[in-house]
């Protein structure tokens, strides 16, 4: 229950997002077109949260996966889709500018 309780609230063994894109990762961006073309990750893909069901057969479920957005709201709910959906190793990058200072 406990390790449980640490990991909603984010207090669980930190991500290091830099091994995961030395390991192939795919950062996939949740935002809608407009918010993505105001600023993004270089190399992430774009798909909004209302459209990733459509993208499940375009990505590659043997390989990490994080997602972000602009807050970690919708990349949460994200996570929880990808996860339903077969996907073994789904990361919640959070905020796209905040994961994108952690992989510098």
């Amino acid at each position: 229950m406990l390790a449980q309780m640490k990991s909603l609230l984010g207090l669980g063994p930190k991500t290091d997002y830099k091994q995961l894109m030395q390991n192939g990762a795919t950062i996939i961006d949740v935002r809608t077109k407009a918010e993505y073309q105001g600023g993004h990750i270089k190399g992430s893909l774009n798909i909004p949260l209302n459209n990733l069901s459509n993208h499940y057969s375009k990505l590659d479920k043997s390989k990490p996966v994080i997602t972000c957005c602009a807050s970690g709201m919708r990349s949460a709910q994200a996570k929880n889709i990808l996860q339903a959906n077969g996907f073994k190793e789904v990361f919640n990058g959070g905020g796209w500018y905040g994961l994108q200072q952690k992989l510098k």
